[in-house]
């Protein structure tokens, strides 16, 4: 029925940007980048552009083994990773590592039970002080006595409270850094380094004098924007739909992190089939009848948004989801609930993109360069595995960016590889310090 075709399309439109809508976006994220730079504006910034305190990225002569503890929304890495010279002294990083599923009752229980995440931590010099100081849970964590407090501190009582074995926390390093500077290791171009998984999050090297919060004016600083809580300040209100608002009210941190629940991989799913309810009960999906299981929060997971993409036109894989769903579609009804994941996700990668062109145009202008070439090293789920959220994204960076020439690269290792590099790095300036 091609009127009902109309009406879906009309309720899907919502979701278009058009691209003075993303170049405004654009604009507003800059602005409140420079506030978060700025001593007088950073507290009520929505972008709080912290500090990382690495300044060096890895230059090839560091050594040492390092336990890298990767704590993300829904995994917990533990990796080995060995930096050092070959047989013929060629420098090289061997990895070996483990994952974990974090159980519900660690992600919301005390700070006893679980190990602080490397998202949402600000980490002070690490090289001396090795201090992170919690600010806020993201990602569904809501475990209690952990925000406020000095999150290294209390990786050493847990390691003490085991007592089998002896570990020196030498960094806490945020998730986006390390994917940058473990693709550094791949392209000496890699400035900026983005999440986008469970959560969504970028960094890059911003120049020093513009640092307002370190002394300093020479060279450059990595800086931890935590964007996905842009849009505190009401910037993100014309662009959030009923769905959206919804996602956020039912959530553990309502009225936080707004421009991450736009985009990352912990909403989109629950985003979908809020949209598939909406049109079941316009009675333009299933017969106007939704299945209990469809009516239940988190039924829909973000994995069946990249599957049902990914479905090569038989649309058996759609079927077979939403029979998992208790549902039974027609081939219309698996048709529509492609169109609501592509407008869902679609919206997703063009928000993200707008985010990135923001950082992407602020260094070319710091900097002064007629154009900027630049490499992007990237991590997280929804960039890896969904398969059309990379090319929809980069042409949305492409477009706000004309005067950059931009590579994107994945980290193969994740963010585990860039922490024990960035440790490496902590424990020769201190080996340096010390013999001077």
């Amino acid at each position: 029925n091609w009127r009902d075709r109309a009406e879906v399309e009309q309720i899907l439109s919502e979701f278009r940007l058009k691209k003075e809508q993303l170049k405004e976006v654009m604009k507003r994220m800059m602005r409140e980048m420079d506030r978060g730079l700025r001593v007088e504006t950073h507290q009520e910034s929505s972008v709080k552009m912290l500090p990382t305190y690495v300044y060096s990225t890895p230059e090839g002569s560091e050594v040492g083994d390092f336990l890298a503890l990767d704590l993300g929304g829904t995994n917990f890495r533990v990796m080995l990773v060995k930096v050092g010279e070959d047989e013929e002294r060629v420098w090289k990083v061997e990895t070996k590592h483990q994952m974990y599923s974090i159980p519900e009752d660690a992600m919301t229980g005390t700070a006893e039970m679980v190990s602080p995440p490397l998202s949402p931590v600000t980490n002070s010099n690490p090289v001396f002080s090795s201090q992170g100081i919690l600010l806020n849970w993201t990602k569904g964590f809501k475990a209690s006595g952990a925000e406020g407090n000095n999150v290294v501190g209390l990786l050493r009582d847990a390691i003490k409270r085991r007592g089998d074995f002896e570990m020196d926390v030498v960094a806490m390093v945020n998730d986006t850094v390390a994917t940058m500077i473990s693709c550094y290791y791949e392209d000496r171009s890699c400035e900026v380094g983005m999440i986008v998984g469970t959560g969504c999050n970028a960094c890059y090297m911003e120049e020093m004098r513009t640092v307002e919060l370190v002394e300093g004016e020479e060279g450059r600083m990595c800086v931890n924007t935590e964007w996905g809580a842009f849009g505190a300040n009401g910037e993100l209100e014309e662009f959030r739909l009923e769905y959206d608002r919804v996602v956020d009210e039912t959530s553990l941190n309502p009225g936080q992190q707004l421009y991450e629940k736009l985009i990352s991989g912990k909403y989109m799913g629950e985003l979908v089939r809020l949209v598939l309810l909406k049109l079941v009960n316009e009675e333009l999906l299933f017969n106007g009848e939704a299945s209990d299981l469809l009516k239940t929060r988190g039924s829909f997971e973000t994995r069946y948004v990249s599957q049902i993409e990914s479905d090569s036109g038989d649309r058996k894989q759609i079927y077979n989801i939403l029979s998992t769903l208790g549902v039974l579609p027609s081939e219309m009804d698996c048709d529509i609930v492609r169109l609501a994941c592509e407008s869902v996700s679609t919206r997703a990668a063009h928000m993200c993109g707008a985010g990135l062109a923001a950082v992407i145009n602020r260094m070319r202008e710091r900097r002064s360069q007629e154009v900027l070439k630049i490499t992007v090293g990237v991590d997280g789920s929804v960039y890896k595995l969904h398969p059309c959220f990379q090319d929809r994204f980069h042409k949305v960076v492409r477009e706000l960016t004309p005067h950059c020439d931009i590579t994107f690269i994945q980290s193969e290792e994740g963010s585990g590889r860039g922490a024990a590099l960035i440790s490496a790095v902590a424990c020769k300036m201190a080996a340096c310090i010390l013999t001077q």
